[in-house]
């Protein structure tokens, strides 16, 4: 086996502990043949797509890839940014204010993010953590609901670059949050805050449509716990929100192919609230840290459309978590609670809390 360089080691050099984020991914730029290779790296993933590799290669390479990845780079077209992808300009955001927040809370650690497809890939951002001296590497998907697709993929990722590295690093990996009441409270803050700012009045009837990420319903049947992490992360938003049961509804987007996902879908739920719901719906993806393509051209658009063309009076999209306030010190919470036991307090800090618990003792013994 060939490994990879090593960063140039001495003894008594000091160690690093770092934090490395991972989404799932976006193409380099809204084009046919970009989108087409992000597609490609992200559809051969047996994670992914669990059917024969012959028959899966054949339909992808000559099927899938040729037609669906002119018709993705025209969707990406509609939401790429200046700086470009929505995901990645967030997830970047996100690194960077959750660094920021645990500097304030005491912690030096390097934090980082990476694709699980596409760029930065999680191998060349493990390279830099690793020539940073991070000998302690805390992986958290922000993947708040565990899928063997998502989730799971990333462990792989993650042991493929270790198969390949001399000096390992030591890892913890945060499984799922889906249940964790800093996210929760996040969520529910973010519904709470934009019916606030769009005065919109919680009239009888008016529905909170939480729309999820679907997989294919046999995930469920062998095994898999997303399904049952969707509907515990709405129930408890519902919960913090105070609402009745007939005022949200869960739904599953996204499916893709002939094959049964999880339901109900969103399509359909839409078209059916439109015939059902006077007031109006408000739209909110729980599963989706941060807003893309998925959730801005899918949801807040086709959603929008969908229901309009139904005949729906009132439609609101909820945007993602992003960059909120409650959302960035949730994860710093989360982050503290899956790095206890390590080294993360900077000299600085630990010289301040010393001082002062000095002055605390002088205090009691004057």
């Amino acid at each position: 086996m060939t490994f990879r360089p090593e960063p140039a080691y001495a003894h008594g050099t000091p160690t690093r502990t770092g934090i490395l984020l991972v989404n799932l991914g976006t193409p380099d730029a809204p084009t046919t043949s970009a989108v087409k290779r992000y597609l490609k790296e992200f559809l051969s993933d047996p994670r992914v797509v669990e059917i024969p590799k012959l028959v899966w290669w054949i339909i992808l390479n000559a099927i899938i890839l040729p037609f669906r990845s002119p018709r993705s780079a025209q969707k990406y077209a509609l939401v790429w940014g200046p700086d470009g992808s929505p995901l990645k300009v967030w997830t970047d955001k996100q690194a960077k204010l959750l660094r920021g927040s645990l500097g304030a809370r005491g912690h030096d650690v390097s934090v980082a993010y990476a694709m699980r497809y596409g760029n930065p890939s999680i191998a060349s951002v493990l390279d830099g953590l690793h020539a940073e001296g991070c000998d302690r590497i805390l992986v958290l998907p922000m993947y708040p609901q565990y899928s063997a697709a998502t989730t799971a993929s990333t462990f792989d990722a993650i042991q493929t670059w270790c198969m390949s590295t001399r000096n390992v690093p030591a890892f913890r990996f945060v499984r799922s949050f889906h249940d964790d009441p800093g996210y929760i409270d996040a969520l529910a803050q973010q519904v709470r805050s934009f019916r606030m700012k769009e005065a919109i009045a919680l009239e009888p009837h008016r529905k909170l449509m939480m729309s999820f990420h679907g997989v294919p319903k046999r995930s469920l049947t062998m095994g898999d716990p997303y399904h049952c992490h969707c509907l515990k992360t709405a129930r408890l938003v519902a919960e913090r929100l105070g609402m009745q049961a007939d005022d949200w509804v869960v739904s599953f987007q996204s499916r893709f192919g002939k094959a049964e996902w999880l339901q109900p879908y969103t399509t359909a739920t839409l078209v059916a609230l439109a015939k059902t719901v006077p007031t109006g719906v408000d739209v909110f993806c729980p599963g989706f840290p941060a807003d893309c393509l998925e959730t801005l051209e899918e949801i807040a658009m086709e959603g929008r459309q969908t229901f309009m063309d139904a005949g729906g009076k009132d439609y609101r999209y909820i945007p993602c978590l992003n960059d909120a306030p409650p959302w960035i010190a949730s994860l710093a919470t989360l982050a503290e609670t899956h790095l206890q036991g390590w080294p993360t307090k900077s000299e600085a800090a630990e010289a301040l809390r010393a001082s002062r618990q000095r002055a605390v003792e002088l205090g009691a013994a004057a």
